[in-house]
C-alpha cells in the first residue's frame, strides 16, 4: 500500500476500519489490514469522509468584495447591479489571481470539486477564458467543472444565446441559465426550452438558475422538468435556488415534486446565500427562502447544497466551508433529526458528487483516494463543529495537514489540557 488509514470512522457508521491506498485508488476498506505503507495515518476516533462538494459557486467573482464598491443595501438586486459595474474593470490576471486563492482555500477545506458558474455576457468572455485557465492549473488537485452562465438573461442580454454558445465551444461543459430573471416568464420559459435543447443536442448537462425569488407564480422548475422529460435527459439536469417553492401553495408543490422526481432533475440549493438574500420585502412573519429540502428528499430528488458565494457583490462572508454550509442547512430546514442531519452530511458530500457526475467517487475498493480526516466522532458531530481537518487527501497524496486543536486550561486547582473536537 502507499497509505493506510488506520481506525477511521465512516459516515455510514462503521467503526475502527482501516482504508489501504494504492495508486491513487482506495484498494481495501475493511478492519485490521495486514499490509505494510509509505504512510500511515492514526485516524482513531475521528471521522474519514470522501472529500466534500460544491454544487454551485461563483468562482468568477470570489473575492472580489469592495470592488468597485461595497453592496450597501446586502440586496440581490444590488448584487446584480454592482457585478454590472465591475464587469467592464475585470481582467483576465485578476480573475485568475482571485479564483487561484479560493481554490487553495477550498482545498485546505476539504473542498475537492466544485461546479462554478461563469457569467457568459460579457463579449470578451474574459471570465471564461479565465476560469479554463484556471480549471487546467487545478486539474491535480481539484475538480472544476463549468456553467455557462448567461446572468443577464439568456435573451434579455443582447447576444447572451451566441456568447452561451462561444463558451461552450471553447470547452465549458455544463449549459446554464437564468430564466426568472427573463423580461417576462413566457420568455423565461422560452428560455428554459431553448437551453435544453441546446444541451440535448451537444450530450451536456443542464444546471439553470430557477425560480430564484420570493414570487410564489415563479414556476420555470415545472418546465424544466418538462424539458427533461421530453428531451430524455433524466438524471443530467438540476435546478438551482428554487427558493419560489418556499412560497408556493402546498397543493401545487404535491404536484411539483411527482414531475421532478419523474424527470430525474436535482436540486441544489444554496442556505448561506438563499436565506439572506430572500424575503427582503416582507415585514414580519418573514420568509427565509430556502427550498423545501426535507420534501424534496423525502420524493426521492436528489438535493445537494451550495457555497453559492464568498466575499462578492452578493455576499460579504463565507470561508470555502462546506460543513459551515450544512450546518446552516440544519437549522434553516430544522433537520434536527439523526437521519436529516445525515442527510445534511450526504448534501455536500455522495449527494453533489453524483449531481456533477464525478466517477468513481466514494469510500470503497476502486474509487478515487480523495478523503478528508476530519477531527470528528461521525457525521452529526462534524456538522456540529464544523470539525477540523486534520488532513485532505487527493489520489492518495496528502495536500493538507492540520495539528488537533486543543486547550490548555488552568483552572483554580484543576490543571488540565482540553482536547477539542473544533
Amino acid at each position: 500500500m502507499d497509505l493506510i488509514i488506520r481506525h477511521a470512522n465512516l459516515p455510514d457508521g462503521r467503526v475502527d476500519f482501516d482504508i489501504g491506498v494504492r495508486e491513487g485508488r482506495i484498494h481495501a476498506v475493511e478492519r485490521g489490514i495486514e499490509a505494510s505503507s509509505g504512510e500511515e495515518i492514526d485516524a482513531r476516533g475521528c471521522l474519514v469522509s470522501p472529500a466534500f462538494v460544491d454544487a454551485h459557486f461563483h468562482l468568477d467573482s470570489a473575492l472580489s468584495y469592495g470592488q468597485p464598491r461595497v453592496n450597501q443595501s446586502g440586496t440581490l438586486l444590488e448584487g446584480i447591479a454592482l457585478w454590472g459595474e465591475l464587469k467592464p474593470l475585470l481582467t483576465i490576471e485578476a480573475i485568475v489571481e482571485r479564483a487561484l486563492r479560493y481554490c487553495d482555500l477550498a482545498v485546505s477545506q476539504g473542498l475537492l470539486a466544485i461546479r462554478s458558474h461563469v457569467d457568459v455576457c460579457d463579449d470578451r468572455l474574459l471570465a471564461v477564458e479565465a476560469l479554463l485557465q484556471v480549471k487546467k492549473t487545478v486539474a491535480p488537485y481539484l475538480d472544476l467543472q463549468l456553467v455557462a452562465f448567461p446572468q443577464d438573461g439568456l435573451y434579455r442580454s443582447a447576444n447572451g444565446e451566441r456568447n452561451l454558445l462561444r463558451a461552450l465551444d471553447l470547452g465549458v461543459e455544463v449549459v446554464g441559465g437564468i430564466p426568472h430573471f427573463e423580461r417576462t416568464m413566457a420568455e423565461g420559459a422560452r428560455s428554459v426550452t431553448r437551453l435544453c435543447e441546446i444541451a440535448a443536442a451537444r450530450g451536456l448537462r443542464v444546471d439553470l438558475h430557477c425560480d430564484e425569488s420570493d414570487d410564489p407564480q415563479s414556476r420555470h422548475i415545472e418546465t424544466l422538468a418538462a424539458e427533461t422529460h421530453r428531451l430524455g435527459l433524466h438524471g443530467r439536469v438540476a435546478g438551482s435556488h428554487l427558493t419560489s417553492m418556499h412560497s408556493m401553495d402546498d397543493y401545487y408543490v404535491s404536484k411539483l415534486l411527482p414531475l421532478m422526481a419523474e424527470s430525474g432533475v436535482a436540486a441544489i440549493a444554496n442556505p448561506l446565500i438563499n436565506i439572506t438574500l430572500q424575503g427582503r420585502h416582507d415585514g414580519y412573519p418573514k420568509r427565509r427562502g430556502m427550498t423545501r429540502v426535507p420534501e424534496l428528499l423525502a420524493a426521492g430528488v436528489n438535493v445537494g447544497f451550495g457555497h453559492d458565494c464568498v466575499m462578492d457583490p452578493w455576499y460579504a462572508f463565507g470561508s470555502g466551508d462546506m460543513l459551515e454550509v450544512a450546518h446552516m442547512a440544519v437549522h434553516v430546514a430544522q433537520m434536527t433529526s439523526q437521519a436529516a442531519i445525515r442527510q445534511c452530511f450526504e448534501a455536500i458530500t455522495t449527494n453533489p458528487a453524483q449531481i456533477l457526475g464525478l466517477e468513481h467517487y466514494g469510500i470503497a475498493p476502486g474509487c478515487h483516494a480523495d478523503l478528508v480526516v476530519l477531527q470528528a466522532q461521525d457525521a452529526f458531530d462534524a456538522i456540529r463543529l464544523r470539525a477540523n481537518r486534520l488532513y485532505v487527501i487527493r489520489r492518495g497524496q496528502v495536500l493538507a495537514r492540520n495539528p488537533p486543536r486543543e486547550a490548555m486550561l488552568a483552572l483554580p486547582g484543576r490543571p488540565q489540557s482540553l482536547r477539542l473536537q473544533r
